[in-house]
């Protein structure tokens, strides 16, 4: 049985998004539970949920005493749900609150796939979603406890019901039921987990289509009067309550503290030019990299295809959006890569010209060979001997999935060789996220400082007397594994924590403070462990010391007595 025919059987029906769902799965688990909690946004989010549970406050979103007024509350409450099935929020365990995103992975593969399937063949519905399932960027998304792998899910359904809807217009049908509750249960979950952006990218797309068509009749059979009802049974409900619990503050600090500022200039550093994403996609679309080029010459050459045109103007209009903002990361392309996923399954419906083939073939290499380096760059400034094994499986896998698709691409043997840089690259995706990165300790500064205080039974989770005072370091991710009445203080406060019994972490731009104030109370500090290493959340090289506590001496009641009559 030839692979064309297997991708035909693997397709049919239901198989099809299963089989993209069960990539990304593969792709994400691992590192959903190696990976220590990250700083600082998943920690943020994830400390949030932990309060909501703590607390029984659903609405108010907050990180310890401080009203956390960004994004709306919905990957809060998909949280809460995982933790509380699978967990404890006293347990603080990460792995619990990435299912939703792990999940939201999920769905945008098969989403992906049944979109796909609808506007080419089932066959290219199950590359597109695979595709989109393997990719570096979703599958990094996927153990991360934040917004954007659960956003990318509920838009990509979204966009994959408006390509059924479409395609049932195209056809002289009528849409099914289940495309349409599929779009604005899509659109609703969307905004509920990111506010405006799942809008955005479908009511672009809409408009996109409308001018390229020169029609928009097909529009008014998305069911907008139920939809509408839909739509705001969903969003509205916590939408009020947060104005009410808040005095409209949510709105004015999400809106003219975290939305504007992106609109205006790059948020918190985060900057960069136009071109910013289109640079890095060749990277972040890996192990796929090899279509990408032949993805883009479709899109222009079968321009007129209605698939290919319901991709361009998904694609498009999405992605100079986010290339006109001024705040960039990384991860806000990922709405659109659906779309760039579904150009370069189609392009391997036909034979691949000579100059999409070469140049994929490059940067198929390119990608891989920087994939490796990453991992030996790695393991020689953060790691050691004992991690050499996961350096060079990261490496040769990350090589072997570039040169592999290459070579096959080169041979006309497009399908195969996607099939085999996607096996290769997601088994190099698990040895660097499940295998290297995990170990490289000096990265992981708040877990080596818990585990220290677990060793130490210093931590409130071991019964010691708490909350722990840090100075000097106060990354989330320290704050979620310590909990939530981490104290955050001076050096001076760090003193009065010790004289009371509580166990202390000091940085070292904070220890001559620390001890100059220890010497006033008449206590001499008592280290338990060092901890040194990068804070990768802003480059620096940091000291952890952990002082035991070590409570004052009361005087005995009588000798108290004696002294006070003298």
């Amino acid at each position: 049985m030839t692979l064309e025919s297997r991708l035909d059987d693997w397709s049919r029906g239901w198989r099809g998004p299963l089989f993209a769902a069960l990539v990304a799965l593969i792709a994400g688990l691992p590192g959903l539970f190696a990976m220590p909690p990250l700083d600082r946004d998943e920690s943020r989010f994830a400390q949030a949920t932990s309060q909501m549970l703590e607390t029984g406050d659903y609405v108010v979103i907050k990180f310890q005493d401080q009203p956390r007024f960004k994004k709306p509350v919905g990957i809060h409450w998909l949280q809460a749900m995982s933790v509380k099935a699978l967990s404890d929020a006293e347990d603080r365990r990460i792995w619990a609150y990435r299912i939703p995103s792990l999940l939201g992975a999920m769905l945008a593969a098969a989403a992906c796939a049944w979109g796909a399937a609808a506007l080419f063949d089932p066959r290219t519905g199950l590359l597109a979603g695979s595709i989109l399932g393997a990719t570096f960027l979703l599958s990094s998304e996927a153990f991360i406890a934040k917004t954007d792998a659960a956003l990318c899910g509920s838009t990509t359904l979204a966009m994959a019901a408006l390509a059924r809807i479409y395609a049932a217009h195209l056809n002289g049908e009528k849409a099914g039921k289940w495309a349409k509750l599929a779009f604005w249960a899509g659109l609703s979950v969307a905004a509920l987990i990111k506010g405006p952006v799942g809008l955005l990218v479908a009511f672009l797309a809409l408009a996109a289509l409308a001018i390229w068509d020169r029609k928009a009749g097909w529009m008014k059979d998305l069911g907008w009067t139920w939809g509408l009802i839909l739509f705001a049974a969903i969003t509205l409900p916590w939408a009020m309550m947060i104005t009410v619990a808040t005095d409209g503050a949510f709105w004015g600090t999400a809106i003219g503290g975290d939305l504007a500022p992106k609109m205006a200039g790059g948020q918190e550093g985060h900057s960069g030019p136009f071109g910013y994403h289109t640079l890095l996609a060749p990277l972040l679309s890996f192990p796929a990299t090899l279509l990408l080029p032949a993805g883009l010459v479709l899109g222009w050459t079968r321009r007129k295809e209605p698939g290919v045109r319901f991709a361009l103007c998904w694609l498009i209009p999405t992605w100079l959006m986010f290339e006109i903002l001024p705040t960039k990361l990384v991860h806000y392309e990922l709405p659109a890569y659906g779309a760039l996923a579904m150009l370069m399954a189609a392009a391997v419906r036909e034979p691949l010209g000579r100059w999409p083939r070469w140049i994929g073939a490059a940067l198929s290499v390119l990608m891989g060979a920087l994939l490796a380096a990453v991992a030996v760059y790695g393991q020689k400034e953060f790691g050691t001997r004992n991690d050499l094994a996961w350096a060079a499986l990261a490496a040769l896998l990350a090589l072997a999935a570039g040169i592999a698709g290459a070579i096959l691409l080169l041979r006309h043997h497009s399908a195969r060789a996607l099939v085999t840089a996607g096996a290769l690259g997601v088994a190099a995706h698990i040895a660097l996220t499940a295998g290297l990165i995990p170990r490289l300790e000096p990265l992981f500064l708040s877990k080596d400082v818990a585990d220290a205080l677990d060793t130490a039974r210093l931590s409130p989770r071991s019964g010691a007397a708490g909350p722990v005072a840090l100075t000097g370091y106060s990354e989330p991710s320290l704050i979620f594994q310590l909990g939530t009445a981490t104290e955050l203080t001076t050096g001076v406060g760090a003193a009065d924590a010790v004289s009371e019994g509580r166990p202390a972490v000091v940085e070292g731009r904070e220890e001559k403070p620390f001890r100059d104030a220890m010497a006033e109370l008449g206590l001499t500090p008592r280290p338990v462990a060092t901890i040194q290493g990068l804070n990768y959340s802003d480059g620096d090289q940091e000291k952890l010391t952990i002082y035991r506590g070590e409570p004052q001496v009361e005087p005995p009641e009588d000798a108290a007595g004696e002294e006070a009559v003298r």
